[in-house]
């Protein structure tokens, strides 16, 4: 079922007093959508009802879906596809968040679910999905975490829903959408040294602004795709949001398949975008040319290269802490491990890590970067979102400042309104906890 516009245009031909109809071109997202609503063509700003692939919540909005759910279905439409991960405020800070896991396990149970992922097996939900096989190509997925479309990395329509729509989608496996337009974003060129798909995501959210695509599909394309690793685009489409679109989307290359095959049994259906799909914007992002970037408070948009950050006074901060939906990945640990080897941090700079999933844990002892973050100075803590939403495990004080791989650096959002969040690649976030200010990683760690 659709309501809306009509997905074409007209054109008349007065020499042959004929009127014929052009179907548009659809995006890959519009494909997507397409297909899961049961049309052949949709378009921006299309109504339509499109069944789900994955429905997804975590301890803070699951507990708030439950009741709205029954008040819908007695069982959710398909155990194997509805999630619950309790990753934001576990493991448990307070008794509030204890009860909220609480409901979550009990809810878990009664539908036998296939995908709930307890302390010790969980991991923060937009790392472990991909890593457990959950998302792949080709799907409809929503959770009900504004950052649900990081599964754009691979190929696939994810974005976050409010609870309302999250008990709805447990309950009927559909939803509605209005099918947003698209910006396309050309990636050419390869990124230097010290330059992650953090600094790109940031460089760009920067130019457009943080209502640059507002309810827009972020689309990228190009050669420059073949040069960042799946950590990488995981960030990038991780933080569309910030950029207020209504998801981010990766063309799926050879990189993106062997990873979907690696980590997954399901089937998967590859979407490219049509040559005459209809974009709001065509940009081209050449990845030699981004230096490694920082927001400044209070928005993601609010970027600084490093070289322009080294030509005003030191920023002397309190807290670094790596880790996050962002940048919890095992690239991200290497990364950071790299900068923090030998070196200690500074003595003024408490530093955090936190690596998204056991299975990341696990790799970090195994290849012996826990004992290169302890020694240097660090805290190695266990899979959660912890700080990066106020939550614990780093909550901060007034006037504190801290160097955050996080996404948002909103007033107040972790910890104090009067602390200040920067925003930054684990590499960035690391030189900087050994300097005591934010400091270049290209200059060796920022201090011996």
């Amino acid at each position: 079922m659709s309501y809306g516009k009509r997905c074409h245009s007209e054109r008349s031909e007065e020499s042959i007093k004929t009127r014929r109809v052009y179907v548009m071109g659809m995006t890959m997202t519009q494909k997507i959508l397409a297909a899961h609503a049961g049309l052949d063509s949709v378009c921006e700003g299309q109504l339509i009802e499109a069944k789900l692939d994955v429905v997804m919540a975590n301890d803070i909005t699951g507990p708030m879906a439950i009741p709205v759910f029954y008040q819908m279905a007695k069982k959710v439409f398909d155990k194997d596809k509805v999630v619950l991960v309790p990753d934001h405020f576990t493991p448990n800070k307070d008794i509030k968040s204890a009860q909220n896991a609480k409901s979550l396990r009990e809810f878990a149970k009664e539908q036998e679910l296939t995908n709930y992922f307890e302390i010790g097996q969980m991991g923060i939900e937009h790392a472990l999905l991909p890593e457990r096989g959950i998302t792949v190509a080709g799907e409809a997925i929503i959770g009900a975490d504004s950052h649900t479309c990081t599964y754009g990395a691979l190929g696939a329509f994810s974005t976050g829903v409010g609870t309302t729509d999250i008990a709805a989608g447990m309950a009927e496996g559909e939803l509605w959408f209005k099918v947003p337009g698209a910006i396309k974003f050309v990636l050419t060129g390869k990124p230097a040294s010290y330059v992650s798909g953090k600094d790109i995501i940031l460089h760009i959210i920067g130019k457009i602004g943080v209502d640059g695509a507002l309810y827009q599909s972020m689309e990228f394309v190009g050669e420059g795709i073949a040069n960042l690793s799946m950590d990488d685009r995981f960030t990038m489409a991780n933080m569309a949001i910030e950029a207020g679109a209504k998801n981010g989307i990766f063309l799926v290359d050879e990189q993106a398949e062997t990873y979907i095959k690696e980590h997954s049994k399901k089937s998967y259906q590859i979407y490219t975008p049509d040559e005459d799909a209809v974009y709001a914007d065509v940009i081209e992002i050449d990845l030699s040319k981004v230096r490694p970037t920082v927001a400044f408070p209070h928005l993601p948009g609010n970027a600084k290269t490093i070289d322009e950050i080294e030509s005003m006074e030191p920023i002397v901060i309190d807290q670094v802490v790596i880790g996050s939906c962002t940048n919890g990945r095992m690239e991200d640990m290497r990364k950071a491990a790299a900068i923090l080897k030998g070196r200690k941090v500074n003595p003024n700079v408490r530093t955090l890590i936190i690596p998204a999933t056991q299975k990341i844990v696990k790799q970090c002892i195994a290849e012996g970067l826990v004992d290169i973050f302890i020694d240097s100075g660090c805290s190695f803590n266990t899979p959660s979102c912890g700080p990066c939403m106020g939550g614990h495990m780093g909550v901060m004080a007034a006037g504190e400042k801290c160097v955050s791989t996080t996404n948002r650096n909103f007033v107040g959002r972790m910890g104090h309104v009067e602390s200040l969040i920067y925003l930054a690649s684990p590499e960035v976030a690391a030189a900087s906890a050994i300097a005591g200010v934010i400091a270049n990683p290209e200059r060796n760690g920022g201090a011996s």
